[in-house]
């Protein structure tokens, strides 16, 4: 199998006690610093990109003996067809590997039909420059995971295959340290004997609010997620009161599993949705006998929902150096936030 002028070869040679079929071999077998996901691996296989003992093989299911060798042709990262912006961006860490940008409120993270331009994408595409090492065979960046349009906060991208691979599986496994904080009506407590009768709500050690539901998305909005007990994907929120403020209060969240709006969902589920949150949160109001007129109408416009990716630590997956970054919160939070402990005095 020919490489070409723009392709690279990786060979490997089958071991004793091969794999039952072509896709688990190599996943086995595949050197780590080739940084190929099984996901990329099976896409290659139904490609043709990959050849058995010189002969192309598209089977993923394929028996393989040992000895066998198995060459995987890499062609070079290919241009994408969204195009670079020139937007400004925040950024807390750079190396060649992966990038950590606070994310303002309002953009979307990935280009989509509605929303082609003015991503989080086009503003990285714009930045490297063209300086990408390619993620799953095309010069783009590497997203791994995402947060709302309208919510604030903390992101880590990755510019190179081996970068994408590693950050990729400890978010996988759940090993990523992810702080949320957010602006809920009520002050959730041990001492709601409310919060006692939600199914799937519980409270830890230290008055730490525990969610642990199913969430998939809505039989009749798609838009939205939906609580179940059977069915859908495992998800745990635990959250704690940071400040309290009677009609609302600013909680520390963090995700041991993460969702498509999990903390909006969650929070919602047990009674405390986000301030400013239009699709969990309903016609809830904060009444201006609790807080006085002015600022329950502030509260009450406040146009997105009130939550900011904080806190981000993961291990490096190239160095295995422990990083972790904090971003302080935005100015619309922060002012809502001063303006409930001035009301406080």
């Amino acid at each position: 199998m020919s490489s070409g002028p723009s392709s690279k070869i990786v060979a490997v040679r089958i071991g004793a006690n091969p794999a039952p079929r072509l896709d688990k071999a190599l996943a086995r077998e595949v050197p780590e610093d080739a940084a190929l996901s099984r996901s990329r691996l099976a896409k290659l296989i139904a490609e043709g990109a990959v050849a058995v003992n010189g002969g192309i093989v598209t089977d993923a299911k394929a028996k393989l003996a040992a000895g066998d060798r198995v060459e995987i042709t890499l062609k070079d990262a290919a241009d994408v067809e969204t195009r670079p912006e020139d937007i400004p961006l925040d950024i807390l860490h750079e190396d060649s590997d992966l990038i950590v940008v606070n994310k303002p409120a309002g953009m979307v993270v990935h280009p989509a039909p509605g929303t082609p331009t003015g991503t989080l994408v086009n503003a990285l595409l714009h930045h490297f420059g063209g300086n990408l090492s390619g993620i799953g065979g095309e010069k783009r960046p590497g997203i791994v995971h995402r947060i709302d349009k309208d919510t604030s906060g903390l992101l880590v991208v990755a510019k190179s295959d081996r970068a994408h691979h590693g950050l990729a599986a400890q978010f996988e496994k759940h090993s990523v340290e992810r702080h949320y904080m957010a602006l809920c009506h009520g002050e959730p407590g041990p001492s709601d004997p409310r919060l006692r009768g939600v199914r799937g709500v519980s409270f830890e050690q230290g008055g730490i609010l525990k969610i642990t539901t199913q969430l998939a998305r809505h039989k009749t909005d798609r838009q939205r997620q939906a609580v179940l007990f059977s069915g859908g994907r495992h998800a745990v929120t635990r959250a704690r009161v940071a400040e309290g403020f009677g009609a609302v209060a600013l909680l520390d969240c963090w995700l041991e599993t993460g969702r498509t709006h999990q903390i909006r969902v969650h929070l919602a589920h047990a009674g405390h949705a986000l301030v400013g949150d239009q699709t969990y949160g309903g016609r809830r109001k904060v009444s201006a006998k609790d807080l006085g007129a002015d600022l329950a109408a502030d509260l009450n416009g406040f146009t997105r929902q009130a939550l900011h990716a904080g806190t981000l630590g993961f291990e490096h997956p190239v160095t295995g150096a422990r990083l972790r970054f904090s971003a302080p919160l935005p100015g619309d939070m922060a002012r809502l936030l001063e303006r409930l402990r001035d009301h406080g005095v």
